[in-house]
């Protein structure tokens, strides 16, 4: 029993540290929109998609080969360490040696030449970044989940202080509008309409502060490159990252395509750069059905390997299904009819001319979860081969309706590609699943609570009360109707506390 009580509070503390850090995060959007112009956010969405990418490309898979190679052999973690360490240290120096080196081409390619130092920041972040991913699982390698989530909140809240600190703090000194006697020295540091760096840099000090919390690892560690000792972990790690990449496209690709295929006539007064802004902003708004998903992933995933032998977890995973979609569909439904409520979070108006794509990105990411839900097919039977043959299909369509659909309807294309993406991911992991480990998953009842969630956002959208008093109160109808309907069909398992 203390056994699991101690991996039940280790998953407790990672996720809150990744939770937590998501919502922070979050807050952030309301407070870019208010001080960013559409292109400087499309400039930082799009710069963020390709961290997005390179990181996976500069870890390189070594994060789990280190915990293989460590736990194979619990007497070796140092060596282990030590050579994964020397690895991602190297490639990462060459990397983003490359990057820095051909800064003004890059920046040139991606069509704002004059900031050519967006590279450089970037490019010293993926160092960083990845320097600090061997230290961050050793931690996890040692139990030490505490200190892993502090680290992490660390960062994430220097991160936001920081923002505030130039983007607020610093313009109103320098406009004169507070504390005029400091404006002399901030007028050393503070350059108007350079938000995007400021952001860019304060993620960089960030990630420099957390190394002192990483001292024993760096202290101990020894630089070794022995080719015959690092090849079978270069064998061993590069398959995942090519999974890491297919899983990372469907996530953020939209954002790299939408710029250089959408033509910067397709919306009225927008640039395609402004056009991205106005996407990432509003998929933001995404993010309250990504952290439901998250938090049940931290909880989902040591749960089914738990009840693996447990001869009613078919029945029991059939219900965390069933149970999972309703709560999914409640979050979809409250936050789609309140969309103007909800985009108030955009404080510039201009943002909020995409609110339309925000139901459809949330029922991707219904659809997202469902896949979570139903990957557990493949990590019982060891089939994650699986895994990563879906990760490259939904890659591959994610690519694909981007490419078919974005000259045609612009952001909404974006949008409508993730939702395809996803809902055929999980319809391929329900088809596979159900020959190699079959689950009584309910499909007639996800899809009814599916559908009846869509009619009603629907619903929703086309009919508007003149009176805002007598609207609000309609929408709340909906959800109240719909969440009685839910009591109606369940209320036997509710009676049983959902017991199988």
């Amino acid at each position: 029993m203390s056994k699991i009580k101690k991996l039940a509070g280790q998953t407790a503390l990672y996720g809150l540290s990744s939770i937590v850090g998501r919502v922070l995060n979050f807050l952030l959007v309301p407070f870019y929109t208010s001080v960013l112009p559409l292109a400087d956010f499309g400039i930082y969405t799009e710069l963020y998609a390709y961290v997005a990418f390179l990181n996976i490309v500069f870890l390189f898979g070594m994060e789990t080969t280190y915990f293989r190679y460590s736990t194979k052999d619990t007497s070796k973690e140092q060596t282990s360490y030590n050579y994964t360490q020397s690895f991602v240290l190297l490639t990462s120096v060459v990397f983003s040696g490359l990057i820095i080196l051909f800064s003004q081409p890059i920046a040139s390619f991606l069509q704002y030449p004059q900031h050519y130092d967006y590279l450089i920041w970037l490019g010293l972040i993926l160092f960083t970044d990845t320097i600090l991913a061997i230290p961050f699982a050793r931690l996890r390698l040692q139990n030490r989940a505490g200190r892993f989530a502090f680290v992490k909140l660390f960062s994430i809240i220097t991160t936001i202080s920081l923002n505030i600190f130039f983007l607020v703090f610093c313009r109103q000194i320098y406009l004169g509008k507070m504390l005029p006697d400091l404006q002399l020295y901030v007028e050393m540091i503070y350059v108007p309409g350079y938000e995007v760096g400021y952001i860019l840099l304060s993620n960089l000090i960030a990630n420099a502060l957390q190394f002192p919390f990483h001292a024993p690892s760096f202290k101990g560690f020894r630089f070794s490159f022995n080719l015959e000792a690092i090849r079978p972990m270069f064998i061993y790690a590069y398959p995942l990252m090519f999974m890491g990449l297919a899983g990372m496209v469907n996530e953020v690709v939209d954002r790299i395509m939408l710029k250089f295929m959408l033509p910067d006539d397709f919306y009225a007064g927008l640039t395609s750069q402004e056009a991205v802004g106005v996407y990432g902003a509003c998929y933001k708004l995404s993010m309250f059905m990504t952290l439901a998903i998250q938090a049940f992933r931290y909880a989902g995933d040591p749960f089914f390997f738990s009840q693996a032998q447990n001869k009613n977890a078919p029945a029991l995973f059939a219900k965390v299904m069933k149970y999972f979609i309703i709560v999914c569909t409640i979050i979809f439904l409250g936050v789609s009819v309140n969309l103007d409520l909800f985009g108030l979070l955009l404080r510039d108006e201009s943002y909020r001319q995409g609110l339309m794509i925000v139901p459809v990105l949330l029922l991707a990411n219904l659809f997202l979860g469902v896949y979570y839900n139903l990957s557990v097919w493949f990590k019982l039977t060891d089939r994650t081969f699986m895994g990563t043959f879906l990760s490259f299909f939904g890659a591959g369509v994610t690519i694909l309706a981007n490419f078919l659909l974005i000259p045609v309807i612009g952001y909404m294309g974006s949008a409508v590609a993730t939702f395809i993406c996803y809902f055929l991911m999980a319809a391929g992991s329900y088809m596979l699943g159900n020959r190699y480990f079959p689950v009584p998953y309910n499909l007639k009842s996800a899809a009814f609570y599916i559908l009846l969630a869509v009619a009603l956002v629907i619903i929703s959208i086309e009919l508007h009360l003149p009176d805002p008093l007598f609207d609000y109160g309609f929408r709340f109808f909906l959800i109240l109707i719909y969440l009685l309907i839910v009591f109606a069909r369940e209320r036997k398992d509710f009676r049983t506390r959902l017991d199988v």
